[in-house]
């Protein structure tokens, strides 16, 4: 669960844009946050539900 948490944040931080002034940035339609940090998040998210819905060895 760790994991997929810190995959989530990653996934976060990744998005997170400049503080700039400008009214257009172009840089809000790069790879990194439209292809790369929707990927990571969406695979912290589902890593967390295998984590949650995995049964441990008895």
């Amino acid at each position: 669960m760790a994991v997929a948490f810190a995959l989530i944040v990653v996934g976060f931080l990744l998005m997170h844009g400049s503080s700039t002034t400008l009214e257009f940035n172009p840089d809000v339609f790069s790879f990194r946050r439209i292809t790369l940090a929707p990927v990571v998040c969406m695979s912290g998210f589902v890593l967390m539900v295998v984590a949650i819905l995995w049964k441990g060895k008895k």
